[in-house]
């Protein structure tokens, strides 16, 4: 079998790449993960992206119950591997009816690369059944993110880190660094930094429907922000947002 995580940006089709349409144009079956009913509008819109790639009824549209981590783990990381484990299983469950489909294709929020654990999965699969694994890479979130703010993502010759909102919280800010994005941060994290000198560049469903952005000085954004965020996520049922972190430096660092 042939597996590919097609990378498909923000949900936003303008933004799917030529690479990403024929690979899902070639596919057999197309992996669709069901979330629940709070979450019907993620399935909804990997099947307008799909509709509009298929011309022909050649892909089957496959639909899958989403597992759900097990809040009874307290150790984060052996929490995260039991789900990857049942998520592998329910893509090995989904597929089972359909030996004969050679290329399978999962639609993938921004790009398999970042802050995403479907390569991770689909390496549990490999185990106990040959593989071919493809990847096709979509543009990520902070880059919509950067478009959206018309700004630059790093200073002037001078490195950036992205990280999640827990190491922000359990860590604080990393040394040596003065910009940070921050993804996966469903506690608004960076209400627990000192916010002097601090300017935030936020956006709620960059590139989707209903985009949400706010920037300012941390002090003054940070309060808005939490309150927006909270009012699209009770009005939608659920948010993803991002964050970018600037620190002032000296002048004769700044761009």
């Amino acid at each position: 079998m042939e597996l590919t995580l097609v990378g498909i940006a923000t949900g936003n089709p303008d933004h799917l790449t030529l690479q990403a349409v024929e690979a899902i144009r070639a596919a057999d079956i197309l992996l669709i993960p069901d979330k629940g009913e709070d979450r019907q509008e993620l399935a909804d819109l990997r099947r307008r992206i799909a509709a509009g790639c298929v011309e022909d009824d050649k892909a089957r549209l496959v639909s899958f119950p989403m597992p759900e981590r097990d809040p009874t783990v307290s150790d984060y990381k052996v929490r995260v591997r039991r789900w990857h484990d049942a998520i592998a299983q329910a893509w090995l469950d989904a597929l089972a009816p359909y030996p004969e489909a050679r290329k399978v294709a999962l639609l993938v929020w921004g790009d398999p690369a970042l802050f995403d654990s479907t390569l991770r999965i689909a390496e549990r699969i490999r185990k106990v059944r040959p593989l071919d694994l493809k990847v096709v890479p979509g543009l990520m979130s902070l880059q919509v993110l950067t478009a959206a703010h018309a700004i630059p993502l790093n200073r002037l010759a001078e490195p950036f880190l992205v990280t999640t909102g827990r190491h922000l919280r359990e860590h604080g800010w990393p040394k040596g660094i003065d910009t940070l994005v921050v993804m996966l941060d469903g506690e608004c994290s960076f209400t627990t930094l000192d916010p002097a000198g601090i300017s935030i560049w936020w956006g709620g469903y960059v590139g989707m429907k209903g985009q949400i952005l706010d920037q300012g000085s941390l002090a003054e954004a940070g309060p808005r922000i939490v309150k927006a965020r909270a009012e699209a996520r009770a009005q939608r049922g659920w948010i993803m947002d991002i964050y970018l972190l600037r620190r002032e430096v000296p002048s004769a660092s700044a761009p």
